[in-house]
């Protein structure tokens, strides 16, 4: 993924001056993550969280949450703005915690530039440093029928049918406690699953 890294690295401005703030979030996007988090018991990762505007957001909301992100442009710019929130720079598919210390994570699109065939890398390790019962919201972009791959502003990305991803989910040992899509006229289909590990 140092690929996509670098291709974020070199338009982390721009991708800062449209993204990286919680005015430029969707209103039910918004919704959805703090009605997520609040059911959440335990420390939370906001695994590829950017520039930091969510993390911070779910710092404010009274959680314990910190963000990683591969990208060390992005990380710089949140310990700037964030001071009192803990961010470092990390890979999804090597994340720094031990396991079952997580009581959530929230991966937001932070998988979009993950092939079919590596994919199962940060899905395998959200699943080992969660809780058992410890939930995951994963953002994504959405697709009809198939896996479909596009070209992304910033580097190749994929769009994964809800079915398929649930399966994939099931296979890294998670339970699928809800689905949702939103698109709308000139956007991209947008999806988000909400999983929990499954508790033995």
């Amino acid at each position: 993924m140092t690929t996509v890294a670098d291709a974020y690295s070199r338009r982390a401005g721009e991708y800062v001056d449209l993204f990286g703030s919680m005015s430029a979030v969707h209103p039910s996007d918004r919704q959805l993550v703090e009605t997520w988090v609040d059911g959440v018991a335990g420390p939370v990762l906001d695994a590829g969280c950017g520039p930091g505007h969510w993390t911070d957001h779910l710092v404010g909301r009274g959680h314990d949450a910190r963000g990683i992100d591969l990208v060390p442009a992005f990380v710089e710019r949140a310990r700037s703005v964030y001071p009192g929130v803990p961010f470092a720079v990390g890979s999804i598919d090597r994340i720094d915690e031990p396991d079952a210390s997580l009581g959530g994570i929230l991966a937001w699109y932070s998988t979009i530039h993950h092939a079919p065939d590596r994919i199962g890398v940060p899905l395998a390790e959200f699943a080992r440093t969660l809780r058992p019962g410890g939930s995951l919201l994963l953002g994504y972009f959405d697709s009809e029928s198939t896996v479909d791959r596009f070209d992304h502003a910033v580097a190749p990305a994929y769009r994964w049918p809800a079915p398929a991803l649930r399966a994939m989910l099931g296979d890294h040992g998670f339970e699928v406690v809800e689905q949702h899509r939103r698109t709308g006229r000139g956007h991209r289909p947008h999806g988000a699953v909400v999983a929990r590990v499954a508790e033995h």
